[in-house]
């Protein structure tokens, strides 16, 4: 049977990106004769078009004969190369991939993924081109997220004429993101090589009668340095400007593309308008005057400006006033300047105060019937510092809690409760004169601890994902992380709090230091063996969850290739799917301030509800039949309760290549398994999410994952930690099969 997808690789050999290219994409294809009699998912297409290129292509394909190599002469123009290549190709989709990017890894089980997600029954229209996801990298950085991600969710994944949705013009305009169907291109052949890249890509939706979107990564754009880069042509920057006014020509002049012309006008002059504020003042006059004759040209009637700068700046170009725009931007440098100035000033006069605060209120005794708790860099009173504080006030209620919350966060805080606000005198009062600090993350690098305070590290997870030191050869997820300073905040920890085994053993190299392990549980997490029937009903209550509706649980993590979440399922879709005696709720991870945006619509069904913002997590991890996760930690937690869980990994080998895991989740996995949405439809609306198959290897996931958590893990704390009790007096650990965990939803309602 044909390809699903036919990757094609062309151009010329930039600084050796060829041959890493093609490995990239080798790695990706299935090990020769393991596939069977399987249809294939994907070929490779090779058109190099330099020596160098043609020099990578013959060695790799010496070692895999699969690749499909076309020869074509040197220094072939990248439209014909695509051309040629595409004349070559097999598969039922086309992507054009040039050889100094790369794929992501697992790109092409996303690919064929996302080509499955987006199809529709045979009578409807189908999608010609659907649009996908990229990161970025650059020689010092891997896999920086695109802000694609919440565009393409918004649009969802059902085929959909462009002049509906004419913000996706917004994508960023990068061919390798478009996958294209190959019947699609070779109708229009002609028109989409008339041009560059740039060209082409806007070409690809602008020409489709319907489009697809999905979020999965297609692309990792590589950008070089612009010292190793060829002189530029000989025309400049000018070559941003025919490819947009190329492509603004394809869309009749008629009210029905009066969407798409104003969209793409207020791209194709803010782009232009970027690479004048780029070049050197004086050399750039040339390029002004080609994008105002061509803004002139194109702008469509009635255009409105933008509001503000954007729109001055706008009008300026469009009326071709060069020595206007020039005055402008100066004008803008001088106040840019003088502002900074005056915030590092202002900056600078802060901390001078702050450290005299600091030193006044480190000259006074430490109090200890004093501690200061935080979790979550400041979100409120939650996760083990939350446990541990209400454990407190039961054991030893003569030391006072005081709670770090940031002051966006202060109106939520429970009722009575004593906080602090960062930067304030008396949160560095409270921080200077705390016997106990306890937090789930990391204090602030400048705070200095004193001799006699004791730090305790509760931690907020069990780690799948690298962590620490461990994320050091994982660029896309060491972003902005220095680790000298990671090692002076672990340095002050005197206590490291565990779950299990697993977590104690990672935690020793991804953050070295000499604290005392406590091999406790998690506080958080007693409430899975504290809770009874009553509590399980009054929360599916609160979250309007009728007895026997089947509640799931659908809680992914954060990637960090994402800018913003935006959850990988199409929800209206899979709860159609699963019937009216389900119910998900979606919760999303707390590096993001709000849920997903395209929940709204749903709602007003009571079958998908936004639970991002309840707190605490655990008491829907109580409502909940089973869970829904991809790499999150809340599956260990979760187990506790020994209930399914489902884990939807459509992305695992991206995931897995960014981030960077401990273990392989795909051989150890807590229950059922799905990569596709259609396969994990097929396990929630049968029984596999709950069979025998399931149950074994939920158990062996507990036996691994759940050793320390029996209900008394915040008793053993404060005993430990503010009481000063010897490991001898503490409460023993009670072994995984003498434990009873809280009943599940059914259990609650025949009790």
């Amino acid at each position: 049977m044909p390809p699903r997808v036919t990757v094609i690789v062309h151009g010329p050999d930039v600084r050796g990106s060829f041959a890493e290219c093609l490995a990239g994409v080798l790695r990706q294809l299935p090990a020769p004769g393991r596939d069977g009699d399987r249809e294939p998912g994907a070929e490779i297409v090779v058109v190099p078009t330099d020596a160098e290129a043609r020099e990578a292509t013959a060695h790799a394909a010496a070692r895999d004969g699969r690749l499909l190599v076309v020869e074509v002469p040197d220094a072939t123009p990248a439209p014909e190369a695509r051309a040629v290549g595409a004349r070559r190709a097999g598969g039922e989709w086309l992507q054009f991939l040039a050889g100094k990017d790369r794929l992501p890894a697992g790109s092409l089980h996303a690919l064929t993924g996302a080509i499955q997600l987006c199809s529709v029954p045979a009578g409807r229209h189908h999608a010609e081109v659907i649009l996908l996801n990229h990161v970025r990298s650059t020689w010092s950085t891997d896999g920086a997220p695109s802000p694609d991600g919440p565009l393409l969710d918004k649009a969802g994944h059902s085929p959909l004429p462009l002049v509906t949705f004419p913000g996706l013009l917004r994508l960023a305009p990068l061919l390798g993101t478009r996958l294209v169907r190959a019947s699609f291109w070779r109708a229009h052949e002609e028109v989409l090589t008339a041009g560059n890249a740039l060209y082409t890509a806007y070409a690809l939706p602008l020409l489709a009668d319907r489009v697809a979107c999905s979020d999965q990564l297609a692309l990792d754009v590589r950008a070089q340095r612009t010292a190793t880069l060829p002189p530029p042509a000989a025309d400049g920057p000018e070559g941003r400007v025919e490819p947009y006014v190329a492509a603004y020509r394809l869309l009749e002049t008629s009210p029905a593309t009066a969407p798409l012309r104003r969209t793409l006008y207020d791209l194709m002059t803010q782009d232009w308008l970027r690479i004048i504020a780029r070049e050197q003042r004086g050399n750039d006059r040339e390029f002004f005057f080609a994008a105002a004759e061509a803004a002139r040209a194109c702008k469509p009637e009635g255009h409105r400006a933008p509001e503000g700068i954007d729109g001055v700046r706008q009008k300026l170009l469009e009326a071709g006033s060069y020595e206007r725009y020039v005055r402008l931007a100066e004008f803008n440098d001088r106040r840019r300047h003088w502002r900074s100035l005056a915030q590092k000033q202002k900056r600078a006069l802060g901390a001078k105060v702050r450290a005299h605060r600091s030193r006044t209120a480190r000259r006074a005794p430490l109090d200890p019937d004093l501690a200061v708790f935080t979790a979550y860099w400041n979100r409120g009173v939650t996760c083990n510092p939350g446990a541990i504080a209400a454990k407190l006030a039961e054991l030893a209620p003569h030391i006072k809690p005081v709670w770090v919350s940031g002051r966006a966060r202060v109106p939520l805080l429970p009722p009575r409760t004593e906080y602090v606000v960062p930067g304030t005198p008396r949160y560095q009062e409270a921080m200077s004169r705390a016997t106990y600090l306890v937090n789930n993350v990391n204090f602030p690098t400048g705070w200095e601890k004193r001799p006699g305070q004791l730090h305790l590290q509760t931690h907020h997870g069990t780690p799948l994902k690298r962590m620490g030191l461990d994320q050091m050869p994982y660029p896309a997820a060491a972003h902005g992380l220095d680790f000298r300073q990671l090692l002076r905040r672990v340095d002050k920890w005197d206590y490291s709090l565990t779950s299990n085994r697993h977590s104690t053993l990672m935690w020793r190299h991804a953050y070295p230091s000499g604290y005392a392990e406590l091999e406790y549980g998690y506080p958080r997490n007693d409430i899975y063996y504290a809770a009874g029937a009553d509590l399980v009903r009054t929360v599916r209550a609160r979250l309007g969850i009728a007895p026997g509706v089947r509640a799931v649980l659908y809680a992914p993590t954060h990637r960090d290739y994402e800018s913003e979440w935006h959850p990988r399922l199409d929800l209206a879709r899979l709860t159609e799917r699963l019937g009216p005696d389900t119910v998900l709720l979606v919760r999303g991870h707390y590096f993001y301030s709000s849920g997903p945006s395209d929940l709204a619509g749903l709602r007003a069904t009571r079958r998908v509800l936004d639970v991002s913002a309840y707190e605490p997590v655990e008491e829907l991890a109580l409502a909940a039949d089973a869970l829904v996760t991809d790499y999150s930690s809340i599956m260990f937690d979760y187990a506790h309760l020994d209930r399914p869980v489902v884990v939807y990994a459509d992305d695992w080998e991206i995931y897995r290549a960014t981030r960077g895991v401990y273990f392989d989740l795909m051989e150890g996995p807590p229950g059922a398994v799905a990569r596709t949405e259609d396969e994990l439809t097929e396990i929630l609306a049968g029984e596999a999410w709950r069979d025998a198959s399931a149950h074994t290897a939920r158990a062996a996931f507990r036996e691994r994952f759940c050793a320390f958590d029996d209900g008394h893990a915040a008793e053993r704390v404060v005993r430990r930690v503010f009481l000063g009790a010897p490991e001898a007096a503490l409460p023993p650990v009670v072994p995984l099969a003498a434990r009873t965990p809280a009943p599940t939803p059914e259990e609650a309602v025949s009790a």
